[in-house]
C-alpha cells in the first residue's frame, strides 16, 4: 500500500484522464436513465407535450418547452436526450402547492439527436413525450 501522497496523485491522475476523455451519452445510456427516473413505472405516450424545433440552426441555447395535461398532481419532469455527454439535461420537482405542471428552458444539444421529456405523475404513472431534433451547427464545436 502507496502512501497517502501516492493516493492522493494517483486520484488525480485519474480525474484528469476522465476529464480528457470526452463522455457521449448512447440509447442504450438513455435507456438507464429513463429507468431510473420512471423507476418501475412504464412510459407511456401521451400527456406530455415536449414543444421544440425540429431543426435548430445552433445547437448552443435551444429553447424547450415541456407540459403535462391532466388533473392529477406531476411530482417530477426530466429532460433526456440521446447523445449529448450526459443523457439527464435537467430535472424539475413540484411540490404539493404547484400549479400547471410546466418548465421552458434552453438546453445545448452536441448534434442532432432524439430528446426525451418524461413525466412522473402522483398515481405512479409515468409519461413521455419524445422528439427529433436536427442541429446544424453542433454546440461543442463552435469555440
Amino acid at each position: 500500500m502507496g502512501t497517502r501522497r501516492d493516493i492522493v496523485q494517483q486520484l488525480g491522475a485519474l480525474c484528469v484522464a476522465l476529464q480528457a476523455a470526452p463522455a457521449r451519452s448512447t440509447p442504450a445510456a438513455l435507456q438507464v436513465a429513463i429507468r431510473a427516473f420512471a423507476g418501475s413505472a412504464v412510459p407511456r405516450e401521451g400527456r406530455v407535450t415536449l414543444d421544440i424545433a425540429p431543426l435548430v440552426e445552433n445547437g448552443n441555447a435551444v429553447p424547450v418547452t415541456v407540459s403535462v395535461e391532466g388533473s392529477t398532481r406531476v411530482l417530477r419532469i426530466g429532460l433526456f436526450t440521446e447523445r449529448n455527454p450526459l443523457p439527464e439535461v435537467a430535472l424539475f420537482e413540484f411540490g404539493q402547492r404547484s400549479g400547471r405542471a410546466a418548465v421552458a428552458t434552453r438546453m445545448r444539444l452536441a448534434t442532432s439527436q432524439r430528446i426525451v421529456a418524461l413525466a412522473l405523475l402522483a398515481d405512479g404513472s409515468c409519461w413521455m413525450a419524445q422528439a427529433d431534433v436536427v442541429v446544424t451547427l453542433a454546440a461543442c464545436v463552435e469555440g
